[in-house]
């Protein structure tokens, strides 16, 4: 796959002083299952489907490495949400979650190629829309900020 819009990430594998800490992918035969459960069987943005490619299974700047696959942690957000009586109209690909699982970022699949981040949070019991809110204008940017906040010194999460 011709990466196009993470390349930071693409040129960033490994969490800066912790070689161990690599990146790693998930099949694009993975990716495809994951547009036909999430996304209706329509391609996802062309950022997330990078950042599945490059860090799917495993991402230094993102935390969902404590779920067995991206699949288990996408139900775990619904589930949750569906406890709570929330939801979220839109087609959505969550991308971490964090915070013992009450918070988790997001991205809407019919936004672009370049889709915007959005977080949001699964206890509230009102209108799901009140507490979601835009974290970046897009993953990329998302992701490069947090590759330099690594490259600082700093904790992505």
């Amino acid at each position: 796959m011709e990466i196009e819009y993470l390349k930071v990430l693409e040129l960033n594998p490994y969490n800066f002083g912790h070689p161990d800490l690599k990146n790693k992918s998930v099949s694009l035969a993975e990716i495809e299952d994951l547009e036909l459960l999430y996304n209706n069987g329509k391609p996802f943005p062309k950022a997330l489907k990078e950042l599945l490619f490059l860090a799917g299974e495993y991402c230094y700047i993102l935390d969902y490495g404590i779920f067995n696959s991206q699949q288990e942690m996408q139900d775990f957000v619904r589930e949750l949400l569906d406890e709570d009586n929330l939801s979220i109209e839109r087609p959505f690909f969550v991308i971490d979650v964090y915070n013992a699982g009450d918070q988790f970022l997001y991205v809407y699949l019919d936004e672009g190629n370049n889709p915007a981040v959005y977080e949001g949070f699964h206890y509230f019991e009102i209108n799901f829309n009140g507490y979601s809110h835009l974290t970046s204008t897009s993953l990329q940017k998302f992701i490069e900020s947090q590759i330099g906040a690594v490259k600082q010194g700093g904790n992505p999460f």
